[in-house]
């Protein structure tokens, strides 16, 4: 009977790894003038999101998204055995260049998620949430959108030492120097929860106007990015 039982466990093993499939997930930043902080992309079990729109963003997506910290959200997905990389890229991720990492769907991790604050804004991010990683082996093409997490009012100043939760501006601005003693676009944020995001003003003044980002440059349209999924 132990014989039994263990040939029988022995077999649900092996077909369960049969069934995992390995797969190339290859991102690429659409757009003009923004770059994405260390990635975090994932393969996880049903069930888990890393943002929900509409809903109050949780600290470790705040973080994220304000800052570019990603350890809290990794920390989550650690604990229930997701399949994760961290800043595939080896850090940021310029307009028009592209980063590959690879996943597996073992241990019943069937969706693919990926996170990646977007600078410069104050809040904003390119998110992909919980998307069904297919059966059938082949080569599958997903765009993705820019979200606000409804944390930060979008004042699009750039500030030395923000990025931290509850401290107002922009940690950086890649690329291109900002403009300077901008009076803000704004300085609250009417929508408090995760929702798509309106994307950068700008203005073409380099000292004072509304924002210290460029109207030439720090705008877009969505979608922002681009996944190559090549299933195996």
């Amino acid at each position: 009977m132990k014989a039994k039982i263990l040939t029988t466990l022995v077999a649900t093993c092996f077909a369960s790894s049969a069934l995992a499939q390995e797969l190339e997930v290859k991102i690429t930043n659409l757009t003009h003038g923004i770059y994405y902080t260390p990635l975090l992309v994932t393969a996880h079990a049903p069930g888990t999101a890393l943002f929900s729109l509409g809903e109050t963003a949780s600290e470790p997506l705040q973080a994220m998204a304000e800052g570019g910290d990603i350890s809290g959200l990794s920390n989550v997905l650690e604990s229930i055995n997701a399949d994760m990389v961290m800043n595939p890229a080896g850090g940021l991720l310029a307009p028009a260049s592209s980063t590959m990492t690879m996943l597996s769907t073992s241990n019943g991790n069937t969706y693919l998620s990926l996170v990646a604050m977007m600078l410069p804004t104050n809040d904003g991010f390119v998110g992909l949430n919980s998307w069904p990683i297919p059966t059938e082996a082949g080569t599958y093409e997903v765009y993705l959108n820019a979200y606000d997490a409804g944390t930060e009012a979008n004042n699009e100043l750039v500030v030395d030492g923000s990025g931290a939760p509850g401290m107002a501006g922009i940690p950086a601005s890649p690329g291109m120097t900002p403009g300077s003693q901008g009076l803000g676009v704004t300085t609250s944020e009417e929508n408090n929860t995760i929702h798509i995001h309106r994307g950068n003003v700008g203005d073409d003044e380099q000292i004072g106007g509304a924002s210290d980002l460029h109207n030439t440059v720090h705008r877009w349209l969505n979608p922002v990015a681009k996944l190559t999924i090549t299933v195996k």
